[in-house]
This record gives C-alpha cells, structure tokens and sequence, in this order.
C-alpha cells in the first residue's frame, strides 16, 4: 500500500467532519420543517372541525326552520280543514233536514197508499167472498133447477131455461178466474155476479111454475085419459124426438150437461187401472232400501229419458227410441247412464216402468207440445206405436190424459154441495199452488198441448208395425170426441180453444175418413154451435173463439182442412 501523506489525511478528516456537520444540519432542519408541518396540519385540523361544526349547527337551524314553517303550514291547513268540515257539517244538516222532510212526507204518503191498499184488499176480500158465495149459491140453485122436472119429458122453455142457468155459471167462474189472476174483484164484477144470481133465481122460479103447471097439465091429461078409458075411446100416443141429434141433423134447443153413462164409465174404469197399477209398485216406490232407491231411479230414468229426447230431427233417430223403450218393457237389458237396466230386477219394475213411461208421455204434451206444437206428431208416433205392441201402456196414457185434461173425455166435473173451491179447480185441471190458481193463459196453453197430443195419437200408427190390426185407439174415438163435445154445453174459453186445437191437428184425418159425414157436423158447429159459445164468452175471452170461427169459415169456404204444420211424411221416415 501507498502511505498517504499527512495533508491529504488532514484533508480528509476535514471533509468527513463538514460531511458530518452538514449531515447534522440537515437532520435537524428536516425535524424542525415535520414539526412545523404538524403544527400546520393539527391547525388546519382544528379549522376544519370548528368549520364542520358551524355547518352542522347551521344545517341544524335550517331544519328547524324548515320544520317550524311545516308545522306552521299544517297548523293553518287543519284550521281551513276544520272551517271546511264545520261548513260540510252545516250543509248537510241542511241537507238532512230537507231529506228527513221528504223522508217524513214519503213515510206518509207510503203509509197512506198502504192504508188505501189495506181498504181496497179488505173490500176487494169482501167482494171476493161475496162472490164465493154467489158462485156457491148460483150452482147450488143450478142444481135444483137441474133437478126441476128431470122425471119428467122436458118442455124447450124449461131446457133454456136450464141453459141459461148454465151460461150464467160459465160466467161466474170466468169473472172469479179473471179476477184471481188479476187482484180482486171489482165493484162492477160483484154487481155482474148479483145480477147473475138473481136472475139464477128468477129462473129456478120460473122453472118450477113451469113445473108445476106441466103437473097440472099432466094431472088434467090423466083426468082426461081416465074419463077416455072410461068411455073407451082408444088412445093414440105420440113419441117425442131426443133432445140431441147425430151430426148433419137438426140441434134441439137444449144440450147434454153431463158426460154419457157409458163414457164415465169408461172414464172410471181408466182411472181405476191407474189407482191399480200405483198400488202394484206401491213397495218399490215407498221402499227405504238404498240399493232398491237406486234400481228405481236407474228404471226411471231408463223410462222418461228415451221420452225426452224424441225430436223431429230424423226418423232412425225415433226409431232408435222406439226401439229402446220396447226393450225396455219387454224385459231386455238397456243402457241407461252407463249401466244395464232391465225390468227384471224388481218384480214390481215392469208396473213401474209403465206408469212412468205414460205418465211421461202426458207430461210432454202438457209442456213440450204446449211450446212447439210441431213436437206432437213424433211423440204420437211412438206413443202409438208403444200402445199399438203393450195396451197397458195405453190405457195408462188415457188415465193420465183424462185425470190433467179432463176435457180429453170429454168430461166437465160437477161442482158438488160442500166442496172446497180449490179441490174442484184442481178437478177441472187448473194448478193450485199455496192457494193461487195459475192463470188462464197457462191454463189454456197447458190443455191445448195435451188435446194436441192426443189429437195426433188416434190419427197415427207406428209405420214399422203390423198392419193387420186395427189402431188400438183410432180416429172412431176421435169422432166419439167431437160429437160427444158438440151434445154438451160449452164452457167460456176452453171449448172454443180445445176445438180449434182438436180441428187443425186430426181434422184432415177425419175429414178423409169420414167425408161428407164431416162436413155436416162442420156446418153445424158453425151454424149451431158457435152461437152458443158466442153467448157465453166475455168480450175479453173472444180471441179463441174468433180463430176458431176464421179457422173453419175458410175450411167450409175451400171445402178442405189443410194438412197439420209438422206431419210426418214418408220422407221423414227414410231419413
């Protein structure tokens, strides 16, 4: 190594110490400047949180502020509100006192009306029980002017007599249905009805001073016919003619009241078969058993379901029918529902069956045929053909015919001495419901579907059938109808609807088989018959007499009654 000199050692050290020095120096200096910085930094610190906090005070008083003008705001709008909702409370006091007043005068007046209503109902009862009355006493005095003289040959005086009576009773029980679809009574009805009675009265007085001079009349004729035996003179008697002839004859002046002996007979003998056929299944229908329940419904339905669906839609179709409901009464399985059902399941099943399968047939010409009178001809085709192969079937048919159209017979009930009034409305075929008959043009709706249906039945035959045989219930019990109708008095509204139904459905039938026969007994309802339901009909039941007065002046006039709306033609059949 080089051995430094002295000088350049000295030179050296003094560097290191003026290194050292201004080491120190700029140490002390950076100290100082941090601490200077800190200050700073811990003033600026201070600023700024004194700044924060005069911003937070300031935002403080803002909000309270803010929040002092709110409350001051809400503070006048509930004082408006209140000022509104007291003006509100001041109009409708107001108001209510002007409604409470309408209120009170409508109370008032309410009360009023149902004040007069309770009079009018009360007078109205009063008069309506005044006419029970009369009516009960007009039928009774009827009565015995029926029974005046029924032993002996009656005088034409002593009939018209009679046939008055009977009008006046026709017109009774056409004022007492009228007001019982319309209210009450009214004064002018109650004074018809005392007029009626007493002009009843007059004539059960008359009848019996013709009574009793006929009597007289006859005892002097005894006297005489003694006095010529004594003197033996012979004697030569005379034979009076009927008092009803056959169509094409001349009407005597007064008519039948009652349906022929042989004919209520009949009538009897259907409605018994009935009340026999009930009582044969009277333990499947009252039986509590659930598995004999369900084999009743499923026969039921298996019955009246088939009946239902009968349409003019096509003639397979009615075949298919036809077919299933003889099955079902010849004890063949059918559907129904989804399961088998047969007769065969309850020996009282095939009665059953019966009873509900007519019973069924009726209904539908009671309401189907009622609506769409074009319904009658296919439920008759089957119906026929159904009585044409099971008779029993038929006279159940006639049975449920003749007891909810008793006009079918023809057959008009009796009222008898003691009973209720509603009992022999139901007789007469009305539906009395909780003490209110139905009204007449439902009625009259009603029997118009059931006479149609029946109109239809006599006049056709299952066209799949047998041939040999006759109709079991054909058109000769059409014409038994008609001529027995014609000898009886007509009643006010019926007879005149029942005929016209009765004509435009089987008169082309008859008018083919019967022909000239036909067109006398046309001739004479128009000459003779019509003025007697003319004489008997109100001025406000006129509609059903004047079609029927148009419907058979064109027929007389054209010589021809048109085929019925809906026949079944042969091309239905091949459909």
């Amino acid at each position: 190594m080089l051995l430094q000199s002295s000088r350049g050692i000295t030179v050296e050290g003094c560097i290191r110490a003026y290194e050292l020095v201004h080491r120190m120096k700029g140490t002390e200096g950076l100290r100082l400047w941090q601490e200077e910085q800190e200050r700073k930094w811990r003033a600026l610190s201070q600023m700024a949180s004194e700044q924060l906090k005069r911003f937070d005070e300031r935002k403080e008083l803002k909000h309270r502020q803010e929040f002092q003008d709110l409350r001051e705001m809400m503070e006048q709008s509930s004082r408006e509100a209140l000022g509104q909702q007291e003006k509100l409370k001041a109009e409708h006091r107001h108001r209510a006192e002007i409604l409470n007043l309408k209120l009170w005068e409508a109370e008032q007046q309410r009360l009023k009306r149902v004040e007069q209503e309770r009079l009018r109902r009360e007078e109205g009862q009063v008069r309506l029980r005044s006419l029970y009355a009369a009516q009960e006493e007009l039928l009774h005095l009827n009565q015995q002017l029926d029974s005046v003289g029924q032993h002996r040959d009656l005088k034409v005086d002593l009939l018209a007599l009679r046939s008055r009576g009977n009008q006046l009773c026709g017109l009774i029980s056409g004022i007492i249905r009228t007001t019982s679809e319309k209210g009450f009574p009214r004064a002018e009805d109650q004074a018809v009805a005392e007029s009626a009675l007493q002009e009843v009265r007059d004539l059960l007085r008359d009848a019996r001073a013709c009574e009793d001079k006929r009597g007289q009349d006859e005892e002097e004729a005894q006297v005489k016919r003694q006095e010529a035996q004594m003197r033996q003179r012979p004697e030569v008697h005379n034979e009076c003619p009927a008092p009803s002839q056959g169509p094409g004859g001349k009407r005597s002046e007064g008519l039948q009241l009652k349906v022929q002996d042989s004919t209520m007979q009949w009538y009897q003998q259907l409605q018994e078969a009935s009340r026999q056929c009930v009582l044969a299944f009277e333990g499947l229908a009252s039986s509590k058993d659930s598995q004999v329940k369900k084999i009743k419904m499923d026969l039921q339905k298996a019955a009246t379901i088939p009946v239902s669906q009968i349409s003019t839609s096509a003639g397979s179709q009615l075949k298919e029918i036809f077919d299933k409901i003889h099955n079902l009464l010849s004890g063949k399985p059918v559907q129904s529902g989804g399961r088998s059902v047969s007769v065969t399941l309850n020996p009282q099943g095939l009665d059953f069956v019966q009873y509900k399968l007519a019973e069924k047939f009726v209904k539908q010409g009671e309401e189907e045929v009622a609506s769409h009178h074009e319904a009658a001809f296919p439920i008759a085709a089957v119906a026929s053909g159904i009585w044409e192969l099971h008779p029993r079937v038929g006279d159940l048919i006639l049975a449920h015919l003749h007891k909810n159209c008793p006009y079918s017979v023809p057959f008009y009930p009796a009222f008898r001495e003691g009973m209720a009034l509603e009992d022999y409305q139901r007789m007469l075929g009305y539906q009395v419901k909780d003490s209110k008959v139905e009204q007449q043009d439902n009625f009259l709706k009603r029997m118009s579907g059931m006479m149609r249906l029946y109109a239809a039945i006599i006049q056709l035959r299952w066209p799949y059938g047998t041939r040999q045989e006759v109709h079991p219930h054909g058109l000769n019990h059409g014409w038994r109808w008609l001529a027995q109708i014609l000898n009886t008095e007509p009643l006010s509204d019926v007879t005149a609807t029942l005929l016209f139904d009765f004509l435009e459905v089987c008169g082309n039938a008859l008018m083919k088989q019967y022909q000239a026969q036909f067109w006398k007994m046309m001739l004479l309802i128009k000459e003779d018959y019509f003025p007697r339901i003319e004489a008997i009909t109100s001025p406000g039941q006129m509609g059903s007499f004047i079609r029927l007065k148009q419907f058979l002046e064109k027929c007389l006039q054209h010589k021809e009654i048109p085929v019925p709306k809906g026949f079944l033609t042969s091309s239905f059949w091949r459909s």
